[in-house]
């Protein structure tokens, strides 16, 4: 199965390093960030297990849960979980699915075969509370993530889920934004961007993000 962005993402039940999880029951009415990785007791991962748990007063403050990925058993996930904790300095408050079966990373078309036939790729997810696919992010087995950039398109999409509003390269929170083009008729834009635009060209237009 392929999954695209604005797809609705499939339930499913499956083992975990805390017990036996329902997807949809247990993500609730969060976003969910949603992360594979090629096995347990390997380099790479246990450094982004780790900074996913240093950041999790930073998910928490945009109503988002974390979930990790391997395609080895919940009894492993549990013993890695140790040396995460150890090395990383850092306490793992996230489930990590046990996937050894691999029927989750088929579903979300984890395993790419030129790359591996049998671990997942460093594969993202970011699930709105409608359990829609918003964001989907594929790293090579090599190289880790810049969890910073999760954080950051999390407020993207939170922001323009928003607010009739577009965000233009490298934009962080409190940056300007762009008015998107579907809005031209002047009346509304004055209604919807209080503080004014500025329009370097007429398909560009920036105003103070607006709930700044």
């Amino acid at each position: 199965m392929t999954l695209h962005l604005g797809d609705v993402v499939p339930d499913f039940e499956q083992n975990s390093s805390i017990g036996q999880i329902n997807f949809y029951e247990w993500a609730g009415d969060s976003w969910t960030v949603l992360f594979s990785h090629p096995a347990d007791f390997t380099p790479v991962c246990t450094t982004e297990l780790g900074l996913t748990s240093k950041l999790k007063s930073e998910f928490d403050k945009r109503n988002v849960k974390a979930i990790g990925l391997s395609v080895d058993s919940a009894d492993s996930h549990i013993e890695w979980i140790k040396d995460i904790e150890e090395t990383q300095c850092t306490t793992v408050s996230f489930p990590i699915i046990a996937d050894a079966d691999r029927k989750i990373a088929n579903l979300f078309d984890m395993i790419h075969p030129n790359q591996s036939d049998t671990m997942t790729v460093r594969s993202l997810f970011i699930i709105d509370p409608q359990k829609k696919v918003r964001l989907i992010i594929t790293y090579p087995m090599s190289t880790g993530r810049n969890f910073k950039e999760v954080l950051r398109v999390i407020d993207a999409l939170q922001l323009t889920d928003n607010y009739s509003v577009a965000t233009p390269g490298n934009w962080c929170d409190g940056d300007d934004v762009i008015i998107p083009l579907t809005i031209q008729d002047e009346e509304t834009i004055k209604q919807k961007y209080p503080k004014g635009y500025s329009a370097p060209r007429p398909y560009l237009r920036i105003t103070p993000q607006p709930n700044k």
